[in-house]
């Protein structure tokens, strides 16, 4: 019943801006914290930034100063606005949720497909 849908990933050039969307979708009641993660080949995935339903935010030191995460409540959406990137960023970035589905009592956590962020020269 839920579906998060990504947007925004390609290639850049390093020092280069990206920013990544994800809409949820579908019988959603409510939506806590939100996230982004990434994962590179032969790494285990990992917490790029969060975003507590309240607008509070954490990041992986490896992207502090540069990454910004946002969300729009109203359109069930979260962002990751990336800049200055580097070639380290390079990843499948997925965005997950914790959503309130309609009719059920416990909240699930949920997650998007994955874009594709490369950074290279």
């Amino acid at each position: 019943q839920v579906q998060l849908v990504e947007s925004g990933g390609g290639l850049v050039q390093p020092g280069g801006s990206l920013r990544l969307s994800c809409a949820a979708s579908g019988s959603i009641f409510s939506i806590n914290n939100m996230g982004w993660y990434r994962q590179a080949p032969g790494n285990q995935r990992e917490l790029v930034a969060s975003i507590t339903n309240r607008g509070s935010t954490n990041y992986a030191d490896s992207v502090k100063g540069r990454f910004t995460i946002s969300r729009d409540n109203a359109k069930n959406t979260v962002y990751l606005q990336m800049n200055s990137l580097k070639p380290e960023d390079t990843a499948v970035y997925y965005c997950n949720a914790e959503i309130f589905v309609m009719g059920h009592a416990a909240e699930y956590e949920y997650w998007g497909q994955g874009t594709q962020v490369t950074v290279s020269s």
